[in-house]
C-alpha cells in the first residue's frame, strides 16, 4: 500500500458506529426519527417478551378524557390522534418512532399485539409507557403516559409489561 492511500483507509475505520446507524427505526414514520423536521418520538423498546406479532405505538391528547379513547371518536370530534405499527423484529434491539403535529405535551402507548389480531389480549399481549411504572392491577394513569415533545426528535425507553399472575402486568422475567 502507499503511503497515499493510508490515510483515507485509516480515516474510514476510525469512524465508530452510532446506535442510531446499528439500529433501523421501525415503522412508517420512521423517516421523522432519521433527521426529518417536526416533532417525534424516538421510542425505545426492552424487556419485549418474544419475538412474535407486532407492535403498535398509540399518541394521545395530554388529558383524561381523551387517553385512551376510540381513535374514530377522537378524530370525530377534530382531535389528534396517531398510530402506527411495525412487525417485531427476528432480533436486536426495537426502536420504533412516531410523529407528531407539533411540540407540545402527548399521551404515549405502547402495545406488543402478540397474536396479531389487534385486539389487546389482555392474557397474552404486552403493554408500557414512558413512566415505566410497575402498572400492577389498576388501568394505567394518563400522567403516566404523557411524554413533553420538543420541535425535534424527543428520546424515550419503554419497558414492555405482561400480565404475571395475581399481581398483575409487570415487566417481563426471563427467568420467572
Amino acid at each position: 500500500m502507499s503511503a497515499r492511500f493510508a490515510v483515507p483507509v485509516l480515516l474510514a475505520t476510525a469512524v465508530p458506529a452510532t446506535p442510531a446507524l446499528a439500529q433501523p427505526v421501525l415503522g412508517e414514520d420512521a423517516a421523522a426519527c432519521n433527521g426529518g423536521n417536526g416533532a417525534a418520538i424516538r421510542v425505545q423498546i426492552a424487556g419485549l417478551k418474544d419475538r412474535s406479532g407486532r407492535l403498535k405505538l398509540e399518541l394521545y391528547p395530554a388529558n383524561e378524557d381523551d387517553f385512551l379513547k376510540d381513535d374514530t371518536k377522537l378524530k370525530n370530534e377534530g382531535k389528534f390522534f396517531r398510530r402506527i405499527w411495525a412487525t417485531t423484529p427476528a432480533s436486536g434491539g426495537v426502536a420504533l418512532c412516531i410523529r407528531a403535529p407539533r411540540p407540545g405535551r402527548y399521551a404515549l402507548l405502547f402495545t406488543h399485539d402478540r397474536d396479531g389480531k389487534n385486539k389487546f389480549n389482555f392474557w397474552r399481549d404486552g403493554v408500557g409507557f414512558p413512566s415505566n411504572r410497575k402498572l400492577g392491577r389498576s388501568r394505567p394513569k394518563w400522567e403516566e403516559a404523557t411524554i413533553n415533545l420538543g420541535g425535534g426528535v424527543t428520546r424515550v425507553t419503554i419497558r414492555a409489561q405482561y400480565l404475571r399472575g395475581f399481581s398483575g402486568f409487570a415487566p417481563y422475567d426471563p427467568n420467572d
